[in-house]
C-alpha cells in the first residue's frame, strides 16, 4: 500500500476505544433516538469526548457506517468530496466507482451536481440499509465551497442517509432553518459533561480504585465534567500516596487545568518517552518509520505501542496500528514545551519530516513541513514537483493554498510556479490574469539563464515539465480566447518547436490548439482534420475529458460547415466515450449541450430541452465554463420558442452570470449577442441597440469570423430599426467571407437575414433569390429555427417563396415542397408567441388604477402564472381585479381587444 493509500485509510477509520474508555449508554441511546431526524450536530470544545462517543455509537448501531476524520487539507472541495465518496464506498460498495468520475479532472466549479448525484445514489431502496455518515472535526473546514455543498446535502438529505457533523464550533450551515423544521438533533457540552458515575468509572480506569466518592465528586465539579481534565487528573494520580491532598489542591479553569496536568504527566515520564513525545509533536500523523526518521532513532513502532498502552493521548488511525495522532490539545502542549525547551530543534525536526514525506510522495505533508522548517525555497521546489499531480486531480484549491503560503517575490521568481498559476487561470476562465503571469514566468526563466536547475522537476511528460513550451502554449491559448488566430498559430508553432520527446501530454494540447486556431481562421476543412486526429489520439490514450473537449470544438466546426449530421455524430461519439465508464462524468455535459443545439436547429424542441437540461446539470460541475454558458443560452432559446418569455430571459440571465471573461471573443462566448437577440425577439429594440453600441459595433466595420455572431446581431438590430441599407452593407461583407471560407452554416443564416433586408428595402426579387439560396442549402441538413426564429417577416417571405414554387418560377422550382411546408408551419407557431405577449402586456397595462395588491394579482395572471403561485393573501383581491378587467376590456382598441379578451377568458377573469 502506498503512502497516499495508507493516509486515506486512516481518515476513513472508525476510532477504536482507547485505554480507559468509559461507555456512555445514556448518550448512545439519546443519539439513536434523535437519529430519526436524520441530521445530528455534535458540538463542544476540545476534550469533551465527541469522537470517542460517536465511534462507540457507530460501532454499536448495527448499520453501515461511513466515517471521515477531517483535517485542514479537506478545505479543498475536490479532496473533501473524494474522501466523502471513499468513506461512503466502504459502507455501500460501488459508490466510488459510479460517482468518482464526477470529481474530474477537471474539478467541477460547483459541487451541487455531484451532491445531487450522491443524493440520488443514496435514496433508499427496498431491502437496503440506511448509511450513517460521520464528518468528524468539521471545525477544521473553513472554505465556502465545502460549506455550501454540505448545506445542500443537509437540505436535501435522501431517506437512505443519516448525517452527523461533529466539531468544536457551530459550522456555517443552515442550522436555524433545520432546527425550526424539527430536522436537527443537537448534542452539546452540557450533555457531554461526565456525570459523577461516569467520572468515577473513568478515574477508576485511569488511576485505579484509589479515590473516595467525595474526591470523585470534587474532581467532577472542578473539571465541570470535562473528559480531558478528568483523564489528565487520573494520570497524575497514578502512584500518589496523598490522593486526597492532590484533589483538595486541584482548581482552576480548563486551560489552567490542562497546562498543570500536562506538566505533571510529562514530568512523570521516563526520559526516552518524554523526549519521543516532544520530538514527534511536530507531526500531525505518526508512523513508526516516520518517527524513526524524525527522531533519528530506531524503535519508534514499539514506542508508539507503549505510549498508546500508557494512555498518553495517542489515537490510532487505522485497524493495524500503523498510523496514530496525538490528541489535539495534548499535541499543542507538547509543541509549546518543545519550543520552550529546544527551540533550535524545531526546524530540524520539520526538515526531517519533510524529507521523509517527500520520499513517500506525501506532497501536502512535505510542503507543510518544509514551510515550518523555515525553508521557503525548498517548499517552492516541492510545490513544483507536485503541482502537475494536483492539476491532474483538479485540486486547484490545494494548489492555491500552497501558493498562498509562499512569498510573492518567490512566486514571481520561479517560472514553473508562474506557469502553474497560468494553467489555473486558463481553467478557471481568468483571462485577464494570464498574461501578467506569463510575463513573470518568462522574466524568471530568462533571469535563470534559460535553464533553471528545477526546470525538469516533476513527472516526465507533465504539463509543467517544459517551461518555454508551456509559456508559448498558454500564450497561444490566450490569443485564441481573444480571437487572434494568427498569433495563436505563431505561439503554438513556437511551443511545438520547443517540445522534446518526453513532452507527450503538452504535444497533444498544442496539436488540438492549432486545429482550434484553424477554426478561428475559417480554415474549416483543415481544422476538422486536425481535431479528428487529436480526438483519435486522446481517445486512444484513455483521456476521456480531453477527448470530449475536442468533440466540443469539432462539433462547432462541423456546424459552421453546415453539416448538422456530422455534428450529431460527433456529439454522440462523445457520449460513447463517456459511456466507456460506468458513471455520468461532468464532461458528458458538453456533448449534451452540443446535441441540444443541433436538435433545436432542427426544431426537435422536446429532445433539445431534454439534452439541454441534462447538459446544464453536468456542466455546472465543470471548471471549463463555455459549455455551461452555451447550454443556458440554448435553454433560453427553447423556452422562447415555447412562448415562455420570462423563463427564457431568466435562463439567459443565468448564462450571463457564468464566469466568462469579457475578453473572450464572440465565437467562443456567444452569450452577450444571444442575450441581445432575445431582447429583440421580445420587442426590446432599444435595449438591444444599446448593447450593440456599448460593444462598439458599427455597420462600417470589417468584421472577421471570430466576431461574426456579434455583427449578425447588429444586422438584426438595424432591421428592427427599419435601416435595411446599412444592414445589407454589413451582411454583404459577412457573406463574402463566409462563402470564401466554405462556412455553409453561416451562409444560410446570413442569406436569410439578407432576404429580410432586401424585402424591407422593397427588392422582392432579390429577397426571393437570397431566401431560395438559403432554403436550398438548408434543406439537406434539416435547418428550421434559422428561419422560424425570425418570426412573421420570415413567414411572409416563405409564403411568397412557396407561391413562386407553385408557379414553377426558376428561383424556387427545385425547393422540396414538404420541407418548405414544414418551415411555414414552424414560422406559424413562432408567430403565435408575440400575440400571446401582446395579450399579456395588454392585461398587465390595466393594473395602473388598482391597489398594489390587486395589481400584483393581475400581473401574475397576465404573465401566465397559475393561481397556486399567488400567495394566499393576494387572492382576496381577485374579485376586484375581475370587475376591473371587465370594465377596461371594453375600452381597448380593436387590435388588442380580441387577444386580450381571449387571454382574460382563458385565465378565468371574465366569463
Amino acid at each position: 500500500m502506498s503512502g497516499q493509500d495508507a493516509l486515506l485509510a486512516t481518515k476513513l477509520h472508525v476510532p477504536r476505544p482507547q485505554p480507559g474508555f468509559v461507555p456512555r449508554p445514556r448518550l448512545v441511546q439519546a443519539l439513536s433516538q434523535e437519529l430519526a431526524r436524520g441530521r445530528v450536530l455534535v458540538c463542544a470544545p476540545a476534550g469533551f469526548g465527541k469522537t470517542s462517543l460517536l465511534a462507540d455509537w457507530a460501532r454499536s448501531g448495527g448499520r453501515p457506517v461511513a466515517w471521515l476524520s477531517l483535517d485542514a487539507g479537506d478545505n479543498d472541495p475536490a479532496r473533501f468530496w473524494r474522501y466523502v465518496i471513499a468513506a461512503l464506498d466502504q459502507a455501500q460498495p460501488g459508490i466510488a466507482e459510479r460517482l468518482g468520475p464526477l470529481l474530474g479532472p477537471p474539478a467541477p466549479r460547483s459541487f451541487e451536481g455531484l451532491v445531487t448525484a450522491l443524493i440520488n445514489e443514496l435514496a433508499i431502496q427496498p431491502g437496503q440499509d440506511e448509511v450513517l455518515l460521520v464528518l468528524d472535526d468539521y471545525h477544521l473546514v473553513d472554505t465556502d465551497p465545502v460549506h455550501e455543498s454540505v448545506a445542500f446535502l443537509l437540505e436535501n438529505l435522501p431517506p437512505g442517509l443519516l448525517l452527523v457533523v461533529s466539531g468544536r464550533a457551530d459550522p456555517p450551515l443552515p442550522l436555524a432553518r433545520l432546527r425550526a423544521r424539527g430536522q436537527l438533533a443537537e448534542l452539546r457540552a452540557a450533555e457531554l459533561r461526565f456525570t459523577t458515575e461516569e467520572a468515577a468509572a473513568l478515574l477508576g480506569a485511569v488511576a485505579g480504585p484509589v479515590l473516595a466518592d467525595t474526591a470523585v465528586v470534587a474532581l467532577t465539579a472542578r473539571t465541570e465534567g470535562w473528559a480531558a481534565g478528568l483523564q489528565l487528573a487520573g494520570l497524575s494520580l497514578r502512584g500518589r500516596a496523598d490522593a486526597a491532598g492532590f484533589v483538595a489542591a486541584f482548581s482552576g479553569s480548563h486551560r489552567f487545568v490542562l497546562d498543570y496536568l500536562a506538566d505533571e504527566v510529562l514530568d512523570g515520564q521516563p526520559g526516552p518517552v518524554r523526549a519521543f513525545l516532544l520530538e514527534t509533536s511536530v507531526l500531525e500523523r505518526l508512523s513508526g518509520e516516520l518517527c524513526d526518521a524524525v527522531t533519528g532513532r530506531p524503535g519508534s513502532q514499539a514506542m508508539l505501542h507503549h505510549i498508546e498502552r500508557a494512555g498518553l493521548f495517542l489515537v490510532p488511525l487505522d485497524e493495524v496500528r500503523g498510523w496514530w495522532r496525538y490528541h489535539h490539545l495534548f499535541a499543542d502542549l507538547l509543541r509549546a514545551r518543545l519550543e520552550q525547551e529546544q527551540p533550535g530543534r524545531v526546524q530540524e525536526l520539520h526538515r526531517a519530516a519533510a524529507a521523509w514525506s517527500d520520499e513517500h510522495d506525501l506532497g501536502d505533508d512535505a510542503v507543510r513541513h518544509a514551510l515550518a522548517a523555515g525553508d521557503a525555497a525548498w517548499a517552492a521546489r516541492l510545490v513544483e514537483r507536485y503541482v502537475d499531480a494536483l492539476l491532474r486531480r483538479s485540486e486547484g484549491v490545494t494548489l492555491r493554498r500552497w501558493l498562498s503560503t509562499l512569498p510573492a517575490e518567490m512566486l514571481r521568481a520561479r517560472p514553473r510556479l508562474c506557469l502553474a498559476q497560468g494553467f489555473n487561470a486558463v481553467v478557471s476562465g481568468q483571462v485577464e490574469a494570464i498574461e501578467p503571469l506569463l510575463d513573470d514566468a518568462e522574466r524568471a526563466f530568462t533571469a535563470a539563464g534559460r535553464q533553471p536547475p528545477e526546470a525538469r522537476v516533476g513527472p516526465a511528460g507533465g504539463v509543467l515539465a517544459n517551461i518555454p513550451a508551456g509559456i508559448a502554449f498558454l500564450r497561444a491559448e490566450l490569443a485564441r480566447l481573444r480571437g487572434d488566430a494568427a498569433r495563436a498559430v505563431d505561439w503554438d508553432r513556437q511551443a511545438r518547436a520547443q517540445l522534446g520527446e518526453s513532452d507527450f501530454f503538452l504535444r497533444t494540447l498544442v496539436r488540438a490548439n492549432l486545429a482550434a486556431a484553424d477554426w478561428l481562421r475559417g480554415q474549416l476543412g483543415q481544422a476538422e482534420r486536425g481535431l479528428a486526429e487529436a480526438l483519435a489520439e486522446r481517445r486512444a490514450a484513455g483521456e476521456g475529458y480531453l477527448a470530449t473537449r475536442v468533440c466540443h470544438d469539432l462539433g462547432q466546426v462541423q456546424r459552421a460547415q453546415g453539416n448538422l449530421d456530422a455534428a450529431l455524430a460527433t456529439y454522440r461519439q462523445a457520449l460513447d466515450i463517456a459511456g466507456e465508464v460506468s458513471s455520468q462524468p461532468p464532461h458528458l455535459g458538453m456533448a449534451h449541450v452540443g446535441l441540444a443545439e443541433v436538435l433545436y436547429e432542427r426544431d426537435e424542441l422536446a429532445a433539445a430541452l431534454d439534452h439541454a437540461t441534462r447538459g446544464i446539470t453536468l456542466c455546472r460541475q465543470l471548471a471549463f465554463t463555455p459549455p455551461l454558458a452555451a447550454g443556458l443560452a440554448i435553454l433560453a432559446r427553447i423556452r422562447q420558442a415555447h412562448g415562455d418569455a420570462a423563463a427564457a430571459m431568466a435562463a439567459m440571465g443565468e448564462a450571463g452570470q457564468v464566469e466568462l471573461s469579457p475578453q473572450v471573443v464572440a465565437l467562443l462566448n456567444p452569450v452577450p449577442s444571444q442575450r441581445a437577440r432575445l431582447l429583440l425577439a421580445q420587442g426590446e429594440v432599444t435595449a438591444a441597440s444599446q448593447w450593440a453600441k456599448a460593444a462598439g459595433l458599427s455597420p462600417e466595420d470589417e468584421p472577421d469570423y471570430p466576431r461574426e455572431p456579434a455583427y449578425l446581431l447588429l444586422a438584426r438590430v438595424l432591421l428592427a430599426q427599419d435601416r435595411p441599407g446599412p444592414a445589407l452593407t454589413l451582411l454583404q461583407r459577412l457573406l463574402a467571407t463566409a462563402v470564401s471560407q466554405g462556412r455553409i452554416g453561416n451562409v444560410i443564416e446570413i442569406q436569410a437575414l439578407r432576404a429580410l433586408a432586401l424585402a424591407a428595402r422593397g427588392d422582392r426579387a432579390g429577397a426571393s433569390g437570397a431566401l431560395a439560396e438559403a432554403v436550398t442549402l438548408a434543406c439537406p441538413q434539416g435547418y428550421v429555427r434559422v428561419f422560424a426564429d425570425e418570426g412573421a417577416p420570415m413567414r411572409a417571405l416563405l409564403t411568397r417563396l412557396s407561391a413562386a414554387r407553385n408557379d414553377q418560377r426558376a428561383s424556387a422550382r427545385d425547393i422540396d415542397p414538404g420541407y418548405l411546408a414544414g418551415l411555414l408551419r414552424a414560422c406559424g407557431q413562432a408567430a403565435a408567441a408575440p400575440s400571446s405577449r401582446r395579450a399579456a402586456a395588454a392585461l398587465a397595462s390595466m393594473a395602473e388604477p388598482l391597489t398594489d395588491r390587486e395589481a400584483e394579482v393581475l400581473r401574475l395572471l397576465a404573465a401566465g402564472r397559475s393561481n397556486q403561485r399567488i400567495a394566499h393573501e393576494l387572492m382576496v383581491a381577485l374579485d376586484t381585479v375581475k370587475k376591473h378587467v371587465t370594465h377596461v376590456l371594453g375600452k381597448l382598441g380593436a387590435a388588442n381587444r380580441t387577444e386580450a379578451v381571449a387571454r382574460a377568458r382563458q385565465l378565468g377573469l371574465i366569463p
